[in-house]
């Protein structure tokens, strides 16, 4: 057995066959323009490694940085700046208000102010630095402008070729687990700090962004049929001094068209359970001795301007009050149509009528003509009408008005001071932006490695993809922090969906993933060559969203584990591990629903059901959780992803050993050779050059009294450490 590095070619006696294959598809497969536009500074072994009947394995393992490290962080500062930029724009239009929403509205425009500032100043940053790098070493993690980076990203592959094969490729992401290093964990991680503002966000009401865009549109377009209706009622009225039928038919045929756009409008069901959220949320402020506003500060009572201000004080609210305002808007019409139907009536025939009908209008119009059809009979007959016509049409709109400001304000507010003090909304997006970066690298990856399988592209679109992350983190000390920082930064990638695009080009520019969408609803778009993009099924071509479903299962090894495990609270590790075994099994029932013909679809049960058994017996550092869940996911085509601290040390024990474990199971390695082979990846292969690049030496960052707590199969080999 030999380790060599790749520009040592192995001794062509040895299986020159073999050499020409593994040329032709490291050739075929590196140059392409997509890898060219994904994978950067790649770094290679070559290995030789002998199979249980004596003939030889050729092993390449290649490992290599990417540029998405620093272009997908700086597509997301720019959406989260624009998305920010957009929603003080949306509260500026709400015109005046009174005193307590224009104080929310205040806090959402400092909220979202304070962001762009900081992400411009950070954009700036990351600008200078992705000029020349592609890659965050693991001393970097706690740089305050590179938080939104990956740190130490890389793509680890292993192509392994038979004498009576093709290369075979196997992909894991590493990087360091996404979390915050510069605000650190004092106060611990993101789901500890996101659970103490649940109360508060509670306080708002919760509008999907489609409701918010209803909202808006709904003010705009009231706002504009307003005047409309109040301009025809005031032609009316001069229209009515002209004593001409026909023009008085025409202005009131317009009114009414308007009139009835308008009520159109104000039955949105919107507005009636706006005005009821309303109601709701002022008796919940009356039921507390204060109100407490969105940026913290506490008012013993509320605003007097608010005290007089409709719809906020009603205490036994009626919700088919909303219904009788706009029904009453088309109830006044009603009335001025009938009025009008009399005077033409009246007007048609005047002769008729008896000297008693002239006398009942006379004494009705109060003026020295007898006649019925005087100028100042029209219009007195219709003013009172029209008064009244325009109060409500007036309340109907304020009522809609508030409705549709409180949901627009509502909205926003949810998205921005809701979340969080702005601290805690940048470490939320700087950790999605981490964990966003590796997804996409090992999605493309795969969906490159994966265009000649049919069953792997109708899965694409028919149940999405498995996204799992291996977590090596213990639950004691920092690394708790950083395990709550990541578990919601894997759990907010579940609301991002990939799709893919023909490329225009194949400029490398022009084949990196883009952004789309806002937070919460986030697409990437994947751009292919068109000889790529040919191979997709029509589902795919047609922009079907593929889903992410992401898993995250953890197992501390370290000493700090064992400190965990005999001292501290290891029930952190548990919930996720049980949490994502259910999410696992989940994913594979609709996969067997979906694909019952898909091969190895129906054997995952045995396997799910002895990762169930792992999780449940709580056997202290229990890696077999990590190796079964692995199996499943690449039986299910997932995408895998290992992460320690800064995925140096106790990552590049967890490759290398998955590594040589799909050599044994899958390529049948000698099993006396196993060790071995494990032993030549830790100590020359490209982990101790990932080591090399992070901190200046080759050495792994283990002691040897470490090293006894730690699973035997994580041990690096002697001189290895330091």
């Amino acid at each position: 057995m030999e380790g060599k590095r790749e520009d040592k070619t192995p001794p062509e006696h040895k299986c020159p066959a073999l050499c020409d294959c593994l040329h032709s598809s490291v050739h075929d497969r590196e140059n392409s323009p997509m890898m060219r536009a994904v994978l950067c500074a790649q770094v290679c072994k070559v290995y030789r490694f002998q199979k249980e009947d004596q003939r030889w394995l050729l092993v390449r393992e290649q490992m290599s940085e990417t540029p998405l490290s620093f272009s997908l962080p700086k597509q997301l500062l720019c959406m989260l700046m624009n998305e920010h930029t957009n929603r003080v724009q949306e509260v500026k239009k709400l015109g005046d208000l009174s005193p307590h929403w224009d104080g929310l509205r205040h806090d959402v425009i400092n909220h979202c102010n304070h962001l762009i500032g900081c992400y411009l100043e950070t954009l700036a940053e990351l600008d200078k630095l992705s000029v020349s790098s592609c890659f965050k070493s693991s001393t970097s993690k706690s740089d305050r402008h590179l938080q939104f980076v990956p740190t130490n990203l890389h793509s680890q592959r292993m192509e392994v070729t038979c004498p009576d094969s093709t290369g075979m490729w196997y992909e894991v992401i590493t990087f360091g687990a996404p979390a915050d290093h510069h605000q650190a964990f004092k106060h611990g991680g993101l789901k500890k700090l996101l659970s103490k503002h649940t109360n508060r966000r509670d306080s708002f009401v919760s509008y999907s962004q489609d409701e918010s865009s209803r909202a808006r549109d709904l003010l705009a377009s009231v706002a504009q049929v307003q005047p409309l209706v109040f301009g025809h009622a005031e032609e009316l009225l001069s229209v009515s001094l002209e004593l001409n039928t026909n023009r008085l038919l025409q202005v009131l045929d317009s009114l009414a068209q308007q009139t009835e756009q308008f009520v159109h409008m104000l039955k949105d069901e919107l507005v009636k359970s706006a005005l009821l959220a309303i109601h709701n949320q002022y008796s919940t402020q009356c039921s507390n001795s204060s109100h407490v506003h969105s940026n913290g500060l506490i008012c013993d009572n509320l605003p007097a301007s608010q005290k007089g201000q409709p719809l906020l004080h009603e205490a036994d609210y009626d919700e088919e009050a909303w219904d009788r305002a706009w029904a009453n808007v088309a109830k006044s019409l009603n009335c001025i149509v009938a009025m009008v139907d009399r005077i033409k009536e009246q007007q048609d025939r005047p002769q008729e009528l008896t000297s008693s009908e002239q006398q009942e209008v006379t004494g009705k119009t109060n003026t020295a003509s007898s006649s019925s059809s005087s100028a100042a009979s029209w219009q007195e007959q219709l003013l009172p009408l029209v008064v009244t016509f325009r109060d409500c049409v007036r309340e109907a709109m304020e009522k809609a008005r508030v409705a549709m400001t409180f949901v627009v304000l509502q909205g926003a507010a949810a998205l921005t001071v809701s979340q969080g003090p702005v601290q805690l909304v940048q470490r939320r997006h700087a950790v999605f932006s981490q964990a966003l970066s590796a997804v996409v690298c090992g999605f493309l990856l795969k969906l490159c490695g994966g265009l000649d399988d049919s069953e792997f592209l109708q899965q694409l679109y028919t149940a999405g993809v498995l996204v799992q992350f291996e977590g090596l983190l213990s639950t004691y000390g920092d690394e708790v922090g950083m395990l709550e920082d990541m578990e919601v930064g894997v759990d907010d990638l579940g609301r991002v969906a990939f799709t893919v695009t023909e490329a225009k080009t194949e400029q490398l520019d022009d084949l990196l993933p883009t952004l789309h969408g806002t937070w919460g609803s986030l697409v990437v778009k994947v751009p292919l060559p068109p000889e790529m993009f040919a191979l997709l099924p029509q589902e795919l071509k047609e922009g079907c969203l593929i889903q992410i479903h992401p898993v995250l299962f953890n197992i501390g090894i370290n000493q700090q584990q064992s400190l965990a495990e005999r001292f501290g609270d290891s029930s952190l590790q548990e919930r996720l591990n049980q949490q994502s075994c259910e999410r696992l099994k989940a994913y594979c029932n609709t996969l067997r629903d979906r694909l019952p013909e898909m091969a190895g679809v129906q054997s995952l049960s045995d396997l799910l059901s002895s990762l169930d058994r792992s999780i449940d017996t709580r056997k202290r550092k229990n890696v077999k959780v990590l190796w079964i869940a692995a199996m499943v996911c690449r039986k299910v085509n997932g995408v895998r992803l290992t992460s320690c601290k800064s995925a140096k040390d106790r990552t590049a024990m967890s490759v290398t050993l998955e590594q040589c474990v799909l050599l044994r199971e899958r390529h049948t390695l000698s099993k006396q050779h196993f060790s071995t082979a494990l032993d030549c990846m830790r100590r020359e292969g490209c982990r101790m050059e990932n080591v090399q690049k992070n901190v200046g030496n080759r050495k792994f960052a283990f002691s040897s009294v470490q090293l006894l707590t730690f699973p035997k199969l994580y041990r690096p080999p002697d001189g290895s450490y330091g």
